[in-house]
């Protein structure tokens, strides 16, 4: 699933410019990705695009405590990094909760840091502002290459 959503960023550089599901899958399958990792892949996509940013709503003063579920899934690496993101004002606590959403919703347990900073790039990509290049590569390109698959 990871691979796919790699390749998306890389071929459709707005969000929303990337096919319907139905042709989306198609170029998918002829780019060489396996249906079973499409159907995940568009399953995680659509649960992003409809996600309700107003449903992950919290106060900026708030303190996030994690649940015992959260640190050992994520561990103190993808912990310590969505907050050195929030403190450095890239993400905001709202779409912090979003990411760990996501986050969690992986199969990997624990999930490594190359693919939680992988999730951190869709969420941010999924909402239209233009991403700083140190970040994207940051999150995309020193992300381990062994983690990827």
């Amino acid at each position: 699933m990871i691979d796919i959503l790699v390749y998306l960023f890389e071929n459709y550089q707005d969000f929303s410019a990337h096919p319907k599901p139905d042709a989306l899958a198609r170029k998918l399958s002829a780019a060489g990705f396996e249906e079973e990792e499409i159907t995940v892949a568009l399953d995680w996509l659509d649960t992003l695009k409809t996600s309700q940013a107003a449903s992950f709503e919290c106060s900026p003063r708030a303190v996030r405590v994690y649940t015992t579920e959260e640190q050992s899934r994520l561990g103190i690496d993808c912990l310590n990094f969505i907050v050195f993101l929030e403190a450095a004002g890239v993400v905001s606590p709202t779409v912090r909760e979003q990411i760990l959403d996501r986050a969690m919703s992986l199969e990997d347990d624990p999930v490594p840091l190359a693919r939680f900073k992988i999730i951190v790039l869709m969420v941010l990509w999924s909402r239209d502002e233009d991403l700083e290049p140190l970040i994207v590569e940051e999150l995309l390109y020193d992300a381990d290459p062994e983690l990827m698959h």
